[in-house]
Formats: structure tokens, sequence, C-alpha cells
């Protein structure tokens, strides 16, 4: 166990880091095709095949999903891993072609860095070339490359975020992984205490509370739709269509135990599901891990960044508070 999505058996992940314009995109490759799900509650989505993936639709099956940066220029990337899929003979036969599905999500990174530069195709491809089982890079690389956190007070009190994975292994062989890229308004906390950990930096070192500051009405800016939080759940129990979109329904909550506040009206959150086994297991057990996957890998994603585009990253501000 890596404490990674790529404990699920038959999950790859890819990275593209572009560090001098800060920003990139991750692939999670699943290539010979399982059911997908998805929940999007975020207020100003930017995202590339879901509806496909909805209950009432007549396909679920995917290749591969893709989160990027480069906000909605990096829905662009999803068509460098649909040519890297092709070329390798995956994808949805429909007789004349295999049409390999890929369904993305984005998230804003155009403030730091180059706003000229975001993922298209060659980047989606070449983050496939990197895609592996084993450990995964988190922090400051691929999609999570431009995430920050703690926004309510605007780009001069932001600290830095990434993207995160972690997984567990439960009731036997069931095995639960999530990665998520976080680039959210709200603070960044411990689920099991309730501390800040990354989230508007005060004057001086530490952090301040996003919901405390909007209760009192202090330095509120109308927050632009430039944040959002991404990620996908796997696991290798087997589950249906209805199932799997349950899943990803259950681990949005996981967000909800690492991000204070979480789903505003500034955020475009999106979490997809995937079932890539045959393990008979309990729906509820397998979302309740999923939560606590998805929370855990949130952490993770903050703990796992560094300071980057002039944004400082959480372990720093924490070296000044002490």
């Amino acid at each position: 166990m890596y404490n990674a999505i790529t404990d699920v058996p038959g999950i790859k992940v890819g990275h593209y880091t572009d560090r001098e314009a800060v920003t990139g995109c991750t692939v999670i490759l699943c290539e010979r095709g399982v059911l997908g799900g998805v929940d999007v509650r975020g207020s100003a989505p930017g995202t590339r095949e879901t509806d496909s993936l909805r209950p009432m639709s007549v396909h679920a099956i995917v290749h591969a999903i893709l989160l990027s940066g480069g906000s909605a220029f990096g829905l662009d990337a999803a068509g460098g891993v649909v040519r890297y899929l092709e070329e390798r003979g995956y994808g949805l036969d429909v007789g004349v072609a295999r049409v390999p599905i890929v369904p993305a999500a984005i998230l804003f990174d155009l403030r730091l860095g180059n706003p000229k530069v975001r993922p298209g195709i060659e980047e989606g491809y070449k983050a496939c070339l990197q895609a592996g089982g084993g450990e995964v890079e988190e922090g400051c690389v691929g999609a999570g490359t431009g995430a920050c956190v703690g926004k309510i007070l605007g780009p001069e009190r932001m600290t830095k975020s990434g993207i995160g994975t972690a997984s567990q292994k439960v009731f036997g062989d069931v095995v639960v992984g999530a990665i998520v890229a976080v680039n959210a308004i709200g603070d960044v906390v411990d689920p099991e205490s309730g501390g800040v950990i990354a989230g508007p930096r005060a004057d001086g070192a530490g952090f301040l509370r996003t919901v405390e500051l909007l209760k009192e009405g202090k330095g509120w800016r109308p927050p632009p739709r430039t944040n959002t939080t991404i990620g996908v759940v796997a696991t290798n129990a087997r589950l249906d269509k209805d199932e799997v979109n349950k899943l990803a329904q259950m681990a949005y909550g996981g967000l909800a135990l690492a991000i204070r506040p979480v789903g505003t009206m500034g955020d475009g959150d999106a979490i997809f599901a995937l079932s890539v086994g045959d393990i008979e297991a309990d729906l509820t057990m397998v979302g309740s891990v999923a939560c606590e996957v998805v929370a855990n890998a949130v952490v993770s994603a903050v703990s796992k960044a560094i300071s980057l585009g002039g944004i400082p990253a959480a372990r720093d501000v924490a070296v000044a508070r002490r």
C-alpha cells in the first residue's frame, strides 16, 4: 500500500507539471474501461463528458479521468489523453473506431505564473506517458501546481495548496483511494480537531478562519468564480451505475470534513468515482471510507505543497508562527 489511489488495482496516475508557468494537469488512467460516476456541486464548474456518467444516461464506461489547471482552456488537455488511448487501441468500440471516453474537470490557476500558458493536447499526452502505479507525487505538481486556498481576503493573503492522494484497505481486500486537487476559497482543516492547516494568512503569522471572517463581515470581497476542488475516488468494489454515482456523492462529504466553507458560490467542485473491481461490498461502508480518504487527500495536498509563484505554503507559514 502506497497510501495512494494507485493502491486500487488497475489505476495509474501521471502528471504534467510546468513550475515556471505554474500550471499542469493530472491523468488517472483505467485504460480497459471501468464504470464511472460523478457528483458536480460547484456553482461554476468547468467539466467535460460528465453527462454520460449520470444514472439516466446510456453509457458510463470511462477509460481515463483528467484533472487540469488552465481554467476552461485546460479542458483541451483531455484531447491528448484521447489520442494516447486511441494509439494504444483503447476505447469504446463503435464498429468503425474505438472512441476513448475521458471525462475531465478544470481549476482556475491563471493568476499565478503565466496566464497565457495552459495545459493542452500535448501536455495531456505527456501526462499519460508519465502514468504508472505505485507512489504518486503530491503537492505542487500536475493539476495542483497552481492551486491555492484561503482566498477570502484576496490573492495577497492566500496560501499555496496542491494535489494530494490517500487510500485505505478495509474489510478484507476492499481498497478505496482518492486523489484531489485543492483550489478552494475556504480553509483546509484537520478533520479530527478542526484546527486550520491552511487558510487566509493573518498579519504577521498564522491563519484566520474564513467562516469567522464571513460572520463578522470583515474583509469580505465577493470572490470571482475562480476556485475549484476536483478529484477522483476509486474502489475495487463491484458497483452498478446508480451505486457508483452514489459513491461520488458520499465521497464529496470528505471535502466538507476538510474544507470550510465548502461548495460556495465561488467554488466549482466536482468529484468523479470509479468502480474498477469485482469484490462484493456494502456501498454504505465503501462510501464512508471514501469520505475519509478524500478528506485525507485534501490534507495531504496542502501538507505536501511548497511555496511557489510568490504564494507561501502552509509549512512556511507554520515556521513563521513558531
